[in-house]
């Protein structure tokens, strides 16, 4: 991908619904969702919240997690040890930014980071700068990459999405007001390519039903595709 290349994020959710000809529309409600930019799987279920938010009353929020942070003491194979070393730059990065200009920013970062990780297949060193500048954000910030500096704030983040699901599961996780309206968090969607249109919806509607119903913990299937990005 070239440097500077267009973020696309979608058209704008609706406007916020309110009552016409006597008919209540439901209120919008705000989805948490805890990310680390290096997890293909997390990429395409972010691009899915995103076209939710076109076909529901639903305002997505995005937050940091760590697979590094995740996997910290744990006996893996030495090309995953390596990959969770690259992966304190991009999350560390992201904590910075959000320090630096607010929570909204992670939006932004995230597109740019995931564009370029996922679409463009980059993994250099110059990443990170690069994805700084294509959201418009200061370039300083791809020095925390390699600074602990952040690291305090970041298991913060880590630790306010993953405890209420639990660490045998890694990214995405979501949180969300339930059918009930009390809140539910849950590891997934794992899924591939992302649902669109009103396909997506029906989606956050099966979701969000069998999340919502007490007692239920697990519904799988072995993958056998690779993720995809169309």
């Amino acid at each position: 991908m070239a440097r500077g290349a267009k973020i696309e994020e979608g058209a704008a959710p609706p406007a916020r619904p309110g009552t016409a000809k006597g008919i209540t529309v439901a209120e919008r409600v705000t989805v948490d969702m805890w990310f680390d930019p290096t997890c293909p799987w997390a990429w395409v279920t972010s691009r899915w919240l995103l076209q939710v938010e076109q076909v529901r009353p639903v305002d997505v929020r995005f937050h940091v997690m760590s697979l590094s942070v995740l996997n910290e003491g744990r006996e893996l194979p030495e090309r995953y040890q390596e990959l969770m070393r690259s992966a304190w730059g991009p999350v560390r990065v992201c904590v910075a930014a959000e320090q630096k200009y607010g929570p909204e920013v992670l939006r932004k970062l995230y597109t740019a980071l995931g564009t370029r990780i996922h679409l463009g297949g980059e993994r250099s060193p110059e990443t990170i700068a690069a994805a700084l500048a294509d959201a418009e954000l200061d370039p300083a910030l791809a020095a925390a990459a390699t600074s602990t500096d952040y690291d305090d704030a970041l298991r913060a983040s880590h630790h306010a999405g993953m405890d209420p699901v639990g660490y045998d599961v890694g990214t995405p996780v979501i949180h969300a007001p339930g059918p009930d309206g009390k809140p539910v968090a849950f590891f997934g969607p794992v899924v591939t390519p992302a649902p669109k249109g009103e396909a997506a919806g029906r989606l956050w509607d099966g979701v969000l039903l069998v999340a919502g119903t007490p007692g239920f913990f697990e519904l799988k299937r072995s993958r056998d595709v690779e993720p995809s990005f169309d």
